[in-house]
C-alpha cells in the first residue's frame, strides 16, 4: 500500500513538538484537518482542545482555516494565510515563548497529573518510562503505540 500522508488510519500525524512558523502543535493540527477533509482522520480529531491552543494565540477561526487547508495549499502558504489573518498578531518572542511553554508543559491540576498516571501505567511502554512527564510525551507515546510501536 503506497503511503498516503492524509491517511491518519493508517499512521499518525506529525508529533505536537514539530514546529511550523516556529509554532508546536500547528503541524500536527494540519495533518488532523487534511486527514478530516478527506475522511480519513481515524481517532484524531481536528479543532481539539490541542488545537484550540494555536488557534486562540493567533485569534483564528478553525471553520476559516478548514477552508483554507482544502484549497490544498501547502504548510508554508497556510502559515503565511495564518498570521495574516491572525486577530493577535504575535512578534517572534511570543511565537518561541508559546512553543516552548507547550512544549515542556505537564499536568499541574491534581486531576490531569492523575490522568497522566493512569494514562502511563495503562500502557506496556508507559509502565516501563520514566521520562514520561509532559501532554507531549503522552502524545508521542500514544501515537507510537497506536501503530503497533514497541517499548
Amino acid at each position: 500500500m503506497a503511503y498516503d500522508p492524509y491517511d491518519l488510519t493508517q499512521h499518525p500525524p506529525r508529533s505536537p513538538r514539530v514546529r511550523l512558523g516556529g509554532l508546536v502543535i500547528l503541524p500536527r493540527m494540519l495533518d488532523k484537518c487534511r486527514a478530516t477533509l478527506v475522511g480519513k482522520n481515524g481517532e484524531y480529531t481536528y479543532n481539539c482542545s490541542l488545537d484550540k491552543n494555536v488557534l486562540d494565540f493567533l485569534g483564528v477561526d478553525a471553520e476559516s482555516l478548514k477552508t483554507q487547508v482544502a484549497k490544498g495549499l501547502g504548510d508554508g502558504e497556510i502559515l503565511t494565510w495564518m498570521l495574516a489573518h491572525a486577530k493577535t498578531p504575535r512578534l517572534a518572542h511570543e511565537i518561541a515563548a508559546f512553543s516552548a511553554y507547550h512544549e515542556q508543559r505537564a499536568p499541574s491540576a491534581v486531576g490531569g497529573r492523575a490522568r497522566l498516571s493512569e494514562y502511563q501505567s495503562s500502557t506496556p511502554a508507559g509502565a516501563k518510562r520514566e521520562d514520561i512527564a509532559g501532554w507531549f510525551d503522552v502524545l508521542d507515546l500514544d501515537d507510537h503505540q497506536s501503530f503497533g510501536g514497541k517499548v
